[in-house]
């Protein structure tokens, strides 16, 4: 397996049209030289991994009239059907159907692929999808390991791809706009303490015995490249990410929604340290990732803190989960749709804000099908979504190894010696490769 954590050389990038300071995967000449389609031109979708949300995305991706489903594609039968089904009653044609993802990758005529598969299948469709010259819609977290994403930025930026993590709540609602407006205006005064709490509501999955897997389901394919385990319901769709195999629970499934605002308004690189502890106390069950967390990272003059709880943080309770900056002259409080100002211990609504700036988005998905068009670049492209999730990424290798890890993003590698190392990039189950 190629040594996936590999550094290339990359040149800083911005997106002039938001104030939001979002890294990009292609220059401006770069997209200039590329063909764009016409603005009426219909873009030919693949859709990769349709259970839960996949399946939810493909309903969401239809109701763009210029979007044609020409192809479904899962290794669970049912899943598949389903699909094909709702995209022949939404359009009258029945899509084509495939079990292997590197087979509709095969088809010529396909403009973009969307591929919601479980986190551990992001990195493979996203890095092939991009050699055979197709854009990518990515479901978050971006990659189950940090080599993953640095192998998907390569290849997104190496092959002029469009991409977009589909971290919706970074577009789909104008609220986080605000935040990032009020943030960088200075009015908070100097922000150097940032809280993120998430409260689960975890419930216990319980204890099934291990089975023989459904006929519908290729369970072996669906590991893909994971080390091989017998099947339990509880390792495969939607509860696989309770397993460290997979994905790594409710923290890094999270942590692109609740961390992006801090990190677009405040322009947050990687961490300099980050530390963890926590377990999977509150429930009873076969799971194996924490329903209890605490992680304290250290940036250049500022601490995140991220709480996972079934309760969430003491405090602001009202805002169930939410992010908290405490600036000098006041804090701010925000979830996803609503934030308020507080100062000097008491709700002040009246506390003044600056004047829009950023503009508000078409929404998620829009933004990505009118960049495939455009050529133009997306604001949660995979650029921006590797350096968001490379931070819950360094927050479960602090988990899992113990230790307070402490990072060089020049080289991306910890340093020191540190039983992290491993987990920074998986080694793939024969005989899949990411290349």
């Amino acid at each position: 397996m190629p040594d996936e954590t590999q550094i290339t050389g990359a040149t800083r990038r911005e997106f002039v049209a938001t104030a939001a300071g979002v890294g990009l995967g292609l220059t401006a000449l770069q997209y200039k030289a590329m063909a764009a389609p016409g603005a009426s031109d219909k873009i030919r979708v693949g859709f990769i991994g349709l259970g839960g949300q996949g399946t939810g995305r493909l309903n969401e991706f239809l109701k763009h009239p210029d979007v044609e489903a020409v192809a479904v594609c899962d290794v669970d039968q049912k899943h598949v059907e389903r699909a094909a089904g709702i995209v022949e009653k939404a359009r009258g044609v029945k899509p084509e159907i495939f079990h292997d993802y590197r087979k509709l990758l095969e088809r010529k005529d396909i403009d973009a692929v969307m591929v919601g598969t479980p986190d551990h299948w992001h990195a493979l469709p996203t890095v092939q999808a991009c050699q055979a010259g197709k854009d990518v819609f990515v479901e978050k977290p971006l990659c189950y390991s940090i080599g993953e994403g640095r192998a998907m930025a390569n290849a997104a930026q190496k092959h002029s791809r469009v991409t977009q993590m589909g971290n919706h709540i970074h577009n789909d609602l104008p609220n986080y706009r605000r935040v990032v407006e009020m943030v960088q205006s200075g009015k908070l005064g100097k922000i150097n303490r940032v809280y993120c709490a998430m409260a689960s509501g975890e419930k216990s999955l319980g204890k099934p015995a291990d089975t023989a897997p459904p006929p519908e389901l290729d369970y072996d394919f669906w590991q893909g490249p994971a080390p091989k385990r017998p099947y339990n319901p509880n390792r495969s769709h939607f509860t696989y990410r309770y397993f460290w195999d997979y994905s790594s629970g409710y923290f890094i499934d999270f942590w692109c929604h609740y961390a992006d605002v801090a990190y677009w308004a405040l322009d947050l690189k990687a961490p300099k340290n980050v530390s963890a502890a926590g377990g999977r106390w509150l429930v009873d069950d076969n799971a194996e990732t924490p329903d209890t967390l605490e992680v304290l990272y250290e940036y250049p003059e500022l601490v995140l803190s991220w709480t996972l709880h079934p309760k969430g943080r003491p405090g602001y309770e009202h805002m169930g989960s939410c992010v908290i900056f405490e600036g000098t002259e006041a804090t701010l409080v925000t979830n996803y749709n609503r934030n308020e100002i507080w100062a000097k211990g008491k709700l002040a609504p009246d506390f003044p804000r600056p004047e829009p700036s950023i503009p508000n988005s078409p929404g998620h998905i829009r933004e990505f099908l009118d960049a495939v068009k455009s050529r133009k670049p997306t604001t949660c492209n995979i650029d921006y979504g590797y350096r968001l999730t490379k931070g819950g990424l360094l927050g479960v290798i602090a988990f899992r190894t113990g230790e307070r890890i402490y990072w060089d993003d020049q080289k991306e590698k910890i340093i020191g010696k540190s039983k992290g190392h491993d987990l920074v990039s998986r080694k793939y189950r024969k005989p899949w490769k990411l290349s």
